[in-house]
């Protein structure tokens, strides 16, 4: 059903409809969700960048600041600040978890509005109801979102508050406040991963579609801006104040963090070359879930032709163009953000061909998508669906953790996906010191008089040893140290070392 369609449609019906979108959808999301949070906690490996944020949160929760350490802008700050409201609940009632699995289950109501947003969208772009369940579901059983959406990313953050300024945007009402509420929503993305800003042009797609030339759009375009402008002035406005807005001696910046980000931060390369950094990230996502992404670049590109899908179809193409660009960086949760868009273009082409074609043709292609689905896709998810759900990725950290828990408090070095649960544990946070922090964060230097000496135990996982070399300290401690316990397979051993004193 269309938005026209919806608009001419009487109230009664207008309401049984959105009663039976209603329990589509949120019917939907709880397979999903049921899915998503099963072996949330075993699958898969924690990472590093989960445990930053959650300490951060950490941090909001317990009037620290915005971090754990000294906070320098690298990214806005509105995302862990949202998952600081949440994520204490999950450790409070089962306090032997994995601080990180803590954390994901906190990420699960987040999870469930994206899924839910997945689905409205599609309806506001006039998606029929099974197209748009088809779209949620599409999004939803990938083997990429139940990787990647089980862990604690700001692109989550931001993807659902990116998908809830185009519901907005694209409202049948098209009341100002609807307009000015997706302008805030849309700083709200930017405030939880900067660079969502790049797709911000769908949300304007989108409001200028949804609205008359002459009479509500140049209205509708200020409210979008007013809201955009006074949720995303908080930001810059907040380092100002502080005096960290520019770059100069002896502080962070705002700008200083921006001009490392764009300019000084080394490239991924380029995807098409071989044995590059973006090559390889690319060949992982493909590993995962090779469907979705291929069918929704195709999708996409054939969705810019369409009026209807050209809103979720520019996100996607703008997504794509920025990961083709040569020599840029392109981290590893980048495919969280292509996720939505690429299943909403994949239902919105699939529907466009159903409805289009005639007689046998429809039968033909409704057949021949069915085999496809049995054939092809199904198969791939269920391999990559089920490891999602059997497997046990952070068995090593869980006993890392124990382990830790039951020694007595001393200086230790670990990496972020330990370092709550050290404090958590009774450990001084002021002794719990992030592994890159000891040679790249003077302030953290400073705690230790004696160097590398004035640490007990550092605990060597993948994320301590893959830079071999680059930090100083670090490689003293490993050099200088013995291992008292050690967890994991050999190829991701987890090692509790006590520091020796005396140089070897």
């Amino acid at each position: 059903m269309t938005v026209l369609e919806l608009e001419r449609t009487a109230p009664a019906e207008v309401k049984t409809r959105s009663h039976t979108d209603l329990y589509v959808s949120v019917g939907l999301t709880t397979v999903v969700l049921a899915l998503l949070a099963w072996n949330i906690t075993g699958f898969p490996t924690a990472s590093d960048d989960e445990g930053t944020y959650l300490a951060q949160a950490w941090a909001v929760q317990h009037g620290k600041g915005l971090a754990h350490y000294t906070y320098w802008y690298d990214h806005p700050p509105l995302a862990w600040i949202q998952l600081a409201a949440g994520s204490w609940l999950p450790g409070l009632i089962a306090p032997s978890l994995l601080a990180v699995a803590a954390g994901r289950i906190a990420m699960l109501p987040l999870q469930a509005a994206g899924l839910l947003l997945v689905y409205v969208v599609g309806r506001r772009i006039g998606l029929p109801r099974w197209a748009a369940g088809l779209g949620l579901l599409t999004y939803g059983l990938s083997p990429l979102f139940l990787t990647m959406g089980r862990q604690i990313y700001l692109d989550s953050f931001a993807v659902v508050w990116t998908l809830a300024a185009l519901a907005l945007a694209l409202t049948p009402r098209k009341h100002l406040w609807h307009f000015a509420a997706a302008g805030a929503a849309a700083a709200a993305a930017v405030l939880s991963k900067e660079t969502i800003l790049v797709i911000l042009p769908a949300v304007l797609v989108a409001l200028w579609q949804n609205t008359a030339r002459s009479s509500t759009r140049p209205w509708a375009i200020g409210a979008f801006a007013s809201g955009l402008v006074l949720v995303g002035g908080f930001y810059p406005l907040y380092a100002l104040l502080r005096g960290e807005l520019f770059p100069g001696a002896g502080h962070v910046s705002l700008i200083g963090a921006i001009q490392f980000q764009l300019g000084s931060r080394s490239g991924s390369g380029s995807i098409f070359t071989d044995g590059s950094g973006a090559h390889e990230l690319l060949q992982s996502w493909l590993y995962y879930d090779s469907v979705l992404l291929v069918a929704g670049a195709a999708a996409t590109v054939a969705g810019l032709t369409s009026r209807r899908l050209r809103p979720v179809a520019v996100a996607g193409a703008i997504l794509i163009v920025v990961a083709l660009r040569p020599g840029g960086y392109l981290p590893a949760m980048y495919v969280v953000q292509v996720l939505p868009f690429f299943a909403l273009s994949i239902a919105g082409v699939i529907a466009w061909t159903v409805t289009n074609l005639r007689g046998h043709c429809r039968t033909a292609a409704v057949v021949l998508a069915v085999i496809l689905a049995a054939t092809v896709v199904a198969p791939r998810w269920y391999v990559g669906d089920r490891r999602a759900l059997t497997a046990n990725d952070n068995a090593a950290y869980v006993q890392a953790a124990q382990y830790l828990r039951a020694q007595p408090p001393s200086t230790i070095v670990v990496d972020d996906v330990l370092w709550l649960d050290c404090v958590n544990a009774g450990y001084p946070e002021d002794r719990v010191l992030w592994f890159y922090k000891l040679d790249l964060d003077t302030e953290v230097a400073a705690r230790l008089r004696g160097g590398w000496r004035d640490v007990d135990y550092i605990v060597s996982s993948p994320a301590v040893r893959q830079d071999p070399g680059t930090l100083p300290t670090v490689t003293a401690l490993l050099r200088n140290s013995t291992v008292i316990a050690s967890f994991g397979p050999a190829d991701g051993v987890i090692e509790i070392r006590q520091v020796d004193k005396e140089p070897s």
